[in-house]
């Protein structure tokens, strides 16, 4: 007899969605090296993004035509392109909730979509908070109902969870938790197959502090690069290290107001096991957020070996556990002064035990299973 057949359905490429990317990678790659597997599991991933408007021009100087032509393949493009493959498919799994909108186009009772966080929906949750046009929120509005539809919705944390329920998004019985994993990459002691890396090689042999973060707004850079100045005016010879996209005008000035740009390292597009090796070799791993759905930097450095100080929010307190120290958000003063006690006094922070521990608790094999067992029970209804 043979397996039902499963689709995970990717992002678009060039969204350049590198955590979701990787999320929906790690799935594939558990569910495809399953040696007892329930599915046949294959990847849709778009072949065609069209750039439309994007090749006229004049058209920039009056209008938005990067999103416009990214709102034409999200939701034009992309559901009719599932449509052509559906029928070879028993199962749909959406590998990240902005891209729900596809759910309308597909069998509902064997689809399901996996709701990372809320921040695609901020705008209609609380518009006075978040405004947005009117075209984005038409457009989250079909994303949102599509998530509705599923006949399964996975999450992360209860953190989100709880979120969900206050808004009375969906029914809790559609939820199922997957917590997400920890590449193999990310250990405490490298790999002895580990070539010399050259992001290492770029940073020097001086202590750093690292920050793994997108320009995402509520990543807060402001705050990493204010926590930065105030440590680096006692600990001059401390650097911080980013893994991110080029910093944004409005970062650039701050940076330079702040003095710090000559302490700075950004580094961009890591293989995994250089990535690795940083926060093996970080004194320290900073995460700022004033929001998350998860907060892989947070297990990762902990499965690293690396001492993590991270914003005081839910979302990290349940994934970080005891294994973090956690600072109230904007109080500047409150994280240098804990930095300073790590940099002084190394027992001050969490043990490295406590953190291998932690993150133990977290695996791609596991989420891959949760989700695999959740269509599997859809399968036998």
């Amino acid at each position: 007899m043979s397996l039902p057949n499963l689709a995970l359905v990717f992002n678009f490429p060039q969204n350049n969605s590198l955590s979701m990317n990787f999320c929906s990678e790690m799935l594939l790659h558990y569910l495809q090296q399953n040696p007892d597997p329930y599915f046949n599991t294959e990847a849709i991933i778009p072949e065609h993004y069209y750039q439309i408007l994007t090749r006229i021009p004049w058209l920039g100087k009056k209008f938005p035509i990067r999103t416009l032509d990214a709102m034409f393949n999200h939701f034009y493009v992309y559901p009719r392109a599932i449509k052509k493959r559906r029928d070879r498919f028993d199962y749909f799994h959406i590998c990240d909730h902005s891209y729900a909108n596809v759910v309308h186009d597909l069998p509902k009772e064997k689809t399901g979509v996996f709701c990372h966080d809320l921040d695609a929906f901020r705008s209609l949750l609380e518009p006075d908070k978040y405004p947005r046009s009117w075209h984005f929120n038409q457009g989250q509005k079909r994303v949102l109902t599509g998530m509705q539809k599923a006949k399964i919705v996975f999450y992360t944390t209860q953190e989100v969870r709880q979120e969900i329920e206050k808004y009375q998004l969906l029914d809790p019985q559609q939820l199922v938790q997957a917590p997400l994993g920890i590449a193999s990459e990310f250990t405490a002691i490298a790999s002895k197959s580990s070539k010399p890396s050259k992001a290492l090689a770029s940073v020097g042999q001086q202590p750093y502090l690292l920050s793994i973060s997108s320009n995402q707004v509520r990543k807060r850079l402001d705050i990493l690069l204010q926590v930065f100045a105030g440590i680096h005016e006692r600990y001059p010879e401390l650097k911080l290290v980013r893994v991110g996209a080029e910093w944004t005008p409005q970062m650039q000035k701050l940076i330079q107001s702040l003095g710090i740009g000559n302490s700075i390292i950004r580094l961009q597009g890591l293989e995994r096991s250089e990535l690795a090796e940083l926060y093996r070799q970080a004194t320290i791993t900073l995460v700022t957020s004033e929001s998350e759905g998860f907060g892989l930097p947070v297990i990762e450095a902990m499965a690293c070996g690396s001492p993590v100080v991270a914003s005081d929010i839910p979302v990290l307190r349940e994934v970080g556990g005891n294994a973090v120290t956690f600072c109230p958000l904007d109080r500047i003063d409150e994280w240098v002064t804990v930095l300073e006690n790590h940099l002084q006094v190394p027992s001050a922070q969490p043990s490295k035990s406590d953190r291998l521990a932690q993150a133990a608790k977290y695996s791609w094999t596991a989420h891959a299973k949760t989700i695999s067992d959740a269509y599997e029970q859809l399968f036998k209804l």
